[in-house]
């Protein structure tokens, strides 16, 4: 697979898969290239989204965090008002969807945060799919509200123990599982990571949000946003967010990435700032690496962001400068965390509240007339037990 081949964001991207995933990954990409312009699957898609997910999700000002940061006006896209509670089952439905018309009657998938995984057994519980669902035991303790919901929705969690026992471990397990069950069984990969197609399937299926947000706006504002900012660990919502936007110059755009507890490796899951181009989970990209190019352990006190990887579109918007990819540390984004909890009545997830912070800088430089979207990606009820926890309000087993 050359360079300029699908799948490819300048260097970044491609399929490095196993070859016993080869005939899997072919087969995915032939059906959605054929599903993706297809009226039929476009309207079956939309039903969905419309229906069972309740989009368009709102566009909404934030008055009294525009107030309170004295700067541009702040407007919030507000994927935690989906069904699930983030952006992630946008994808999900979308995926599923794809599965279906492939015959798939399993479908399985990784998670972090427990949002994907939530999403995914949804769907499986609604389209009748057997859903395995792996997750990393650490994970499964500090996100044990998801856990719990997934079993409940007839999903079976399989907690991966190797490793750090986190994201980068499920995936793995993952992908084995896939390997060996590639007749039966779909993987529905939850972020824009992964060998091609993946990364294009969960951009276009997540892309929905900046389209819905550059409508929205222009019919607030009559106007374009001057600055978009997202959070980015593997980078799905980041992705869907930005990608209406990236061909519209004007319009800055910012990601968020977790600073950890600092800059030593294994403090931190800030792949853009540390990382170097390698390979993981099939694909090439910038990853969390020592100098013998060992994926070194990756940390944020955000479940969905502690991933050593980006996205290849991310590793290439970086690279080529579109977007300003900006740390955030646990402590600033559990501080934002209680900010937009006590001024605006929501509680975002850990992993927006890195967004948030950054959003908060963007607002005071820009100033006031200057108008900012940030996506909230997903609503915190699942981080409240772990936040009172590193904030000494509770102890935890």
């Amino acid at each position: 697979m050359g360079k300029n081949a699908p799948g490819y964001f300048g260097e970044f991207g491609g399929r490095y898969a196993p070859e016993i995933l080869t005939e899997a990954l072919e087969e995915l990409e032939a059906t959605y290239n054929k599903l993706k312009n297809n009226k039929k699957f476009k309207k079956e898609l939309s039903y969905y989204l419309k229906n069972y997910v309740g989009r368009p999700s709102p566009l909404t000002y934030a008055e009294r965090l525009t107030k309170e940061w004295g700067g541009a006006r702040v407007w919030l896209k507000r994927e935690d008002l989906n069904h699930t509670g983030a952006h992630k089952i946008n994808n999900a439905i979308g995926q599923a969807l794809v599965a279906r018309h492939m015959g798939k009657k399993r479908i399985i998938a990784e998670t972090g945060a427990g949002q994907h995984g939530l999403a995914t057994a949804t769907v499986g519980a609604m389209f009748g799919f057997e859903t395995i669902i792996y997750m990393g035991a650490v994970d499964v303790k500090r996100q044990n509200l998801n856990a719990k919901k997934i079993e409940m929705l007839g999903a079976k969690i399989l907690p991966v123990t190797s490793g750090e026992a986190t994201l980068k471990e499920a995936t793995s397990e993952a992908m084995r599982d896939w390997a060996l069950n590639v007749s039966t069984t779909h993987y529905i990969v939850g972020s824009a990571i992964g060998p091609h197609p993946f990364p294009t399937i969960v951009r276009d299926f997540q892309a929905i949000i900046g389209r819905e947000s550059k409508k929205q706006f222009r019919k607030e504002a009559k106007k374009l946003p001057d600055a978009v900012i997202a959070c980015v660990g593997g980078g799905s919502n980041a992705i869907g967010m930005f990608h209406d936007f990236i061909d519209e110059k004007k319009v800055l755009l910012y990601g968020a990435e977790a600073g950890g507890l600092g800059s030593k490796p294994g403090e931190h899951s800030a792949t853009i700032t540390y990382g170097k181009t390698g390979f993981l989970h099939g694909t090439k990209t910038l990853i969390i690496q020592d100098d013998f190019g060992q994926i070194v352990p990756a940390h944020s006190v955000s479940a969905g962001l502690d991933y050593p990887g980006v996205g290849p579109e991310h590793a290439f918007l970086a690279k080529s400068k579109r977007v300003d990819y900006r740390m955030v540390t646990d402590e600033q984004a559990i501080a934002s965390f209680l900010e937009i909890s006590r001024i605006e009545g929501i509680i975002p997830a850990l992993e927006t509240a890195h967004a948030f912070y950054v959003a908060k800088d963007v607002a005071k430089q820009l100033g006031k007339k200057k108008d900012i979207i940030i996506c909230l990606s997903g609503r915190g009820d699942k981080d409240v037990v772990e936040v009172l926890r590193l904030l000494g309000g509770e102890k935890h087993e």
